[in-house]
């Protein structure tokens, strides 16, 4: 196998060490740093993405998939700012007023990172004008606003009428998702998709980005 390979397979097994190892070897080898990122540790989180879509794979794998990740990430990210390689979108993400829940929003954050995205974690019980200030200042192509409670399902609505309402309304779009939430109320909100998981939600925000 391929130092690539190896990377990918030590990434989908949750094996951060040995992925540090392998981004810094493949670092000192020469390789490209964009070509790490996608033929590396993007080819193994794809792989984990795919699988946790058909239950092959649970939540646990993933995180400790996204740990690896985020561990190679490290020693990866400053060759990549040098080498100039851009993030496909940046998405800032929270969970809305109210929720405390931020497992499924970290496991959003992580599928996306893994999809390419720079990623603007702006954490729990996030008032609506924040989800706008993070956007703002950090150019987001795509706001996704998280919740896990049926109570707090309608402060989605209080997001997506303030970004609608702000002068961002229509360079940004809004995905929301969670256990409670349907396409069908993602619809009656106005917002511009919904996921059903984490590995949806990469997919979803590929699509919502600017052609």
């Amino acid at each position: 196998m391929s130092l690539l390979e190896d990377m990918a397979t030590a990434l989908m097994a949750g094996k951060a060490n040995d992925v540090k190892e392998l981004v810094q070897k493949a670092i000192d080898d020469g390789l490209e740093p964009g070509t790490i990122l996608t033929e590396g540790l993007l080819s193994g989180m794809n792989v984990i993405g795919v699988k946790f879509k058909a239950n092959e794979v649970y939540v646990p794998e993933v995180l400790i998939a996204a740990r690896a990740m985020k561990a190679g990430m490290e020693i990866l990210q400053p060759k990549l700012t040098e080498a100039g390689v851009e993030a496909i979108g940046i998405a800032v993400i929270g969970t809305v007023k109210g929720d405390l829940h931020d497992i499924g929003k970290n496991l959003v954050c992580m599928m996306l990172e893994g999809a390419g995205f720079k990623i603007v974690d702006i954490g729990i019980d996030v008032e609506p004008e924040k989800y706008i200030e993070a956007a703002k200042e950090n150019n987001a192509a795509i706001i996704g606003v998280s919740a896990l409670l049926t109570t707090t399902m309608t402060n989605m609505k209080a997001v997506v009428d303030a970004v609608k309402a702000s002068d961002i309304a229509g360079s940004v779009k809004i995905m929301v998702g969670g256990a409670p939430v349907t396409q069908a109320f993602a619809d009656e909100i106005g917002a511009d998709g919904y996921a059903a998981d984490a590995a949806s939600a990469a997919d979803l925000a590929k699509s919502l980005l600017p052609a």
